[in-house]
């Protein structure tokens, strides 16, 4: 039974989160701000974090980063305000996965919380590694490396950076990597973005001139597989 751990202030808010998670399953554990989710991490795995943004103390964005600077790659998906696009691009730029806007279906949350947990049991299942020079990403034992450095990857940037070694040299719009990658049927396309440009500050010699992971003007994105 996968554990989700979902931290937000508002009581009604977690109340009604937990109580969706757990009837649709799942194992759920609640915080009521940063510093407490910090120390439940700690003392206890997660498999997914539902994160508010605004928290009392340290906020979403804060506990994000301090998630990932730790090295856990946990799945996290942040809850921001409406029509707050700049929040939404700093979370995902902190390392959070996904994001739902309030206010929100607490239905469409557990589907989101699915589909993040499914693409994660897909790369267990998923063997064998794929590689491109000296970059190398292996599915069974869910690394990445380059040049033999480990590179520090969320989810969702290892599940983009498996789908273009895969399909090289094959242009993408934003609009299909949603839909391969993400699983979404429609969405915020400012989501690839900033993975692509995440991505690129990690496997990138000079993330400000792609060669590797280039843009097609007009279209989307391309790997450009090593000579």
């Amino acid at each position: 039974m996968a554990r989700v751990m979902v931290v937000d202030d508002d009581l009604t808010v977690r109340e009604v989160v937990v109580t969706y998670l757990r009837a649709a399953g799942y194992d759920v554990g609640e915080a009521a701000d940063g510093e407490s989710a910090l120390a439940e991490l700690r003392a206890e795995r997660a498999d997914l974090l539902v994160l508010d943004l605004m928290l009392p103390g340290i906020d979403g964005l804060e506990v994000c980063r301090r998630i990932r600077a730790a090295g856990n790659d946990v799945p996290v998906i942040m809850l921001t305000a409406l029509g707050s696009e700049t929040d939404r691009v700093v979370g995902l730029e902190q390392g959070a996965d996904d994001y739902v806007t309030k206010p929100f279906s607490p239905r469409e949350l557990v589907l989101r919380v699915e589909s993040v947990l499914r693409r994660v049991g897909e790369r267990g299942v998923a063997q064998g590694s794929v590689s491109d020079g000296d970059l190398v990403v292996d599915s069974t034992e869910h690394r990445a490396t380059l040049s033999g450095r480990r590179l520090s990857l969320t989810a969702r940037e290892f599940d983009l950076l498996r789908f273009f070694l895969s399909n090289p040299g094959q242009a993408f719009s934003r609009d299909e990597l949603l839909q391969k990658v993400w699983g979404w049927s429609f969405g915020d396309q400012s989501t690839v973005t900033v993975h692509v440009r995440r991505l690129r500050e990690k496997i990138e010699a000079d993330p400000t001139h792609p060669v590797r992971l280039a843009t097609v003007w007009g279209v989307g994105y391309r790997w450009e597989p090593a000579a």
